[in-house]
């Protein structure tokens, strides 16, 4: 499937919302795909797994009956995340209920195994994988995903450290797919740039996570808010995987955010079943990207949406009327 082509009629706005770990809940996604743009959100969001194909079920439901009822209205799909890691032992179970009720998008991270591309192109279905990095967005081509979520400098939790107009431009020298950009998206004039680099859609998380429908406690929205892009720190303490954090909740948890214990990859866990309910490292510290020096409020995701309409419509007016 051509992702770009198949989202074109489908969204108001050439942009994904990026499935956020204990935030992106089916309110906030309904909400996402209702205002005219992806919603997303990680199978392990669903939690036991039996509640996967009810989410999946109910979404489909409530989105083809709010279309019936506003024809007049864009209504976006929605995607699944799934994480592809030897510690995920769900990932099995989640990808036949995926394949089960046909979802159209399936977002693969860390990696884009083969039985997932194929289950997915089976039904004709279409996989965008995130990397950080050309070496694993060459494996991500070869092993068949149909375009990539390219995760750059300053984007939310787990986050790469090349900047954007590097990453798509030495990517565009090989791979001419759909292209996904993330890192410090919160912006419509953002949205258009990151078609002018050569990406197709924006990938936006941190937007959301400030947003009435987000699953976040009221201080970690409160926190984005409040923040700005200095208070983002850079760290694998937390899930083994280098991403970005707000400082402020690093220290409201007890912890010195320069002098934080050392992690790596092997430190990774998406494993669910006994202890399930037990802390993660993601619920206690806030991840956030660096674009919130320009969130200042907490709407709801329909004006949030709208507002990014009117930026990224106005950018491009901008653009046609200034001197050349």
């Amino acid at each position: 499937m051509d992702v770009v082509s198949f989202l074109k009629d489908k969204t108001r706005i050439p942009v994904i919302g990026a499935p956020l770990f204990t935030v992106s809940y089916p309110e906030l996604v309904l909400a996402q795909c209702k205002a005219g743009i992806v919603g997303s959100f990680p199978a392990l969001n669903a939690r036991p797994e039996e509640k996967l194909g009810e989410w999946i079920t109910m979404m489909k439901k409530e989105l083809n009956d709010y279309q019936n009822n506003n024809p007049e209205e864009i209504v976006a799909p929605f995607a699944v995340n799934q994480i592809c890691h030897h510690s995920n032992n769900r990932l099995e179970h989640d990808m036949e209920v995926c394949v089960e009720h046909e979802v159209p998008i399936i977002i693969t991270s860390l990696r884009a195994p083969q039985f997932v591309v194929d289950s997915v192109h089976s039904y004709g279905g279409a996989v965008i994988h995130d990397v950080i990095n050309i070496r694993h967005a060459k494996k991500a081509i070869d092993e068949g995903a149909d375009g990539l979520i390219l995760v750059c400098a300053g984007a939310g939790g787990h986050a790469g450290t090349l900047s954007p107009f590097a990453l798509v431009r030495e990517v565009r020298e090989f791979f001419d797919g759909p292209i996904v950009l993330s890192g410090s998206i919160s912006h419509g004039a953002s949205v258009l740039s990151a078609q002018a680099m050569g990406a197709d859609l924006a990938y936006i998380g941190t937007r959301f996570i400030a947003t009435q429908e987000a699953n976040a406690s009221e201080g970690y929205k409160e926190m984005i808010v409040d923040s700005n892009a200095n208070d983002i720190m850079y760290s694998a303490t937390f899930t083994g995987v280098n991403g970005n954090y707000l400082k402020p909740s690093v220290v409201k948890a007890g912890l010195d955010p320069e002098n934080l214990p050392y992690s790596d990859k092997h430190d990774m866990n998406f494993g669910s079943g006994p202890g399930d309910n037990q802390k993660k490292a993601w619920k206690d510290i806030w991840g956030s990207g660096q674009g919130i020096g320009n969130l200042h409020e907490v709407p709801t995701v329909r004006e949030a949406v709208d507002t990014l309409v009117e930026e990224y419509e106005e950018a491009k007016n901008f653009l046609t009327k200034r001197p050349a």
